[in-house]
């Protein structure tokens, strides 16, 4: 038995089909993607939203993301250990765990910041302005 599971992630729909024997073994197939649908993203609320999936160069670590196109900020999905076919988005205390786009060094580009010395050495952030 086939069925057909559609997951909405920002403005894209997204249809996977798992299979089973019978009934329940495609339901429970279908319960390995044991994720709701995301809407907007957690920081910027885009619902210009896109999957992404790679594999570490070291240790061959499998991951998938939600990422936002708009602010480049991303959601990972876990997956369990014991059930490796099985994925959950990662949480934390105040809900989806959405990580901040932050570029090899620290620095924050989904914010960028001026930052310049006045006088006395201290830094004077002031927001990028495009003019």
């Amino acid at each position: 038995m086939k069925y057909n599971i559609t997951k909405q992630i920002g403005k894209n729909a997204h249809h996977f089909q798992v299979e089973g024997e019978n009934f329940h073994e495609a339901v429970m197939e279908a319960q390995k993607l044991s994720f709701r649908d995301v809407e907007k993203c957690g920081l910027c609320e885009s619902d210009n939203l896109y999957l992404s999936a790679y594999v570490t160069k070291e240790d061959k670590y499998e991951y998938v993301k939600i990422v936002c196109a708009a602010c480049r900020a991303s959601l990972t999905f876990g997956k369990s250990k014991d059930k490796k076919d099985t994925y959950f988005l990662r949480r934390n205390d105040r809900g989806l765990d959405w990580q901040e786009y932050k570029e090899k060094g620290g620095s924050n580009k989904s914010n960028p910041v001026n930052q310049t010395a006045n006088q006395d050495g201290q830094v004077d952030q002031t927001e990028d302005i495009p003019f």
